[in-house]
């Protein structure tokens, strides 16, 4: 006769269905990217070990509980923003239950997020900005395919998941423009520097065609074998494009993105364009750009101004 299962291990049993349930719904209906679900999965599951190793509810935790949780986290040395992220998550998991019935109540509704300071994004400087564009050597497929993903992020500001995810049908090369399908299926249009526009117009003659493989990847981007050409590939490639150029490695394919909203602000262009452009459901979110651009007006003005 099988050994009947502990009551601690029943709850974990379920709380692992819940998790599972709750993962499922952000990527169906919610539609989240893959890297966002992977954090809620790595967050929760171990949010799960907590709850399991201190004999509590992980579905119906009191407020106390989760205040000690977070105590814990700080006195283990995580930084202010893990602990920020880690509370998020356990939020949307928790408000999630609350939605389907599976609990009452949501206690982390009275937890305060830890004050976290935010720090301005980097930006990259037009010399290093040009030699990484001009790294790839466009007389090779894979360096052609290069120069147009470079050209593109930096073009649009377009996240690196998004630029994965494009077809050959997302591309109206005519009007210089394309559609992306952003976060939660939110589809947006932008427009496409000619420059960019040629150099796609390049990969697709040539690169794209010799990159192709029956039967594998349709993508617009594919890699040197033919498969989709996934966010972590394209940031293998700029770091190997970095080191190419001689550039500091801590340029990310974010990095791009911050610097293509500086620059578009700098330009004169409004906050509500950027924030459409950048695909921000929140203004609040692209307000962080206007930090930026307003410390290098300050920086210009104490160098060019008669009392700086």
């Amino acid at each position: 006769m099988p050994r009947r299962a502990l009551p601690g291990a029943e709850m974990a049993a379920g709380a692992h269905e819940a998790l599972d349930r709750f993962l499922d719904h952000c990527t169906s209906a919610r539609g989240l990217s893959p890297h966002t679900v992977r954090g809620y999965s790595a967050d929760l599951s171990r949010y799960l070990e907590w709850a399991d190793r201190q004999s509590v509810d992980p579905l119906r935790p009191t407020h106390r509980e989760l205040r000690r949780y977070l105590a814990e986290l700080d006195q283990a040395g995580y930084s202010r923003r893990t602990v920020a992220r880690r509370l998020a998550s356990l939020r949307a998991f928790l408000r999630h239950l609350l939605e389907t019935g599976v609990t009452t109540s949501d206690p982390s509704s009275v937890i305060l997020t830890p004050r976290v300071s935010r720090s301005l994004p980097s930006v990259v400087r037009p010399d290093d900005l040009r030699a990484l564009l001009d790294a790839p050597d466009p007389a090779t497929p894979v360096g052609s395919r290069d120069r147009a993903v470079l050209e593109l992020l930096y073009a649009t500001g377009m996240r690196v998941s998004e630029l994965s995810s494009l077809d050959p049908g997302s591309l109206d090369l005519g009007s210089g423009t394309l559609t992306v399908l952003g976060k939660g299926g939110r589809e947006r249009v932008l427009p496409v520097h000619p420059l960019a526009v040629k150099r796609i117009r390049a990969y697709l003659g040539d690169a794209r065609p010799a990159l192709l493989r029956p039967g594998r990847s349709e993508r617009l981007f594919l890699s040197s074998r033919g498969n989709d050409f996934t966010p972590d590939a394209v940031r293998r490639m700029l770091k190997q494009r970095l080191a190419e150029a001689g550039l500091p490695s801590d340029i990310t394919p974010h990095t791009l993105r911050h610097t293509y909203a500086t620059h578009l602000l700098e330009g004169g262009a409004d906050l509500r364009s950027v924030q459409e452009l950048l695909g921000h459901v929140a203004l609040s979110t692209t307000q962080i750009y206007t930090h930026v651009s307003t410390r290098r007006l300050q920086d210009v003005h104490r160098r060019a101004h008669p009392r700086g």
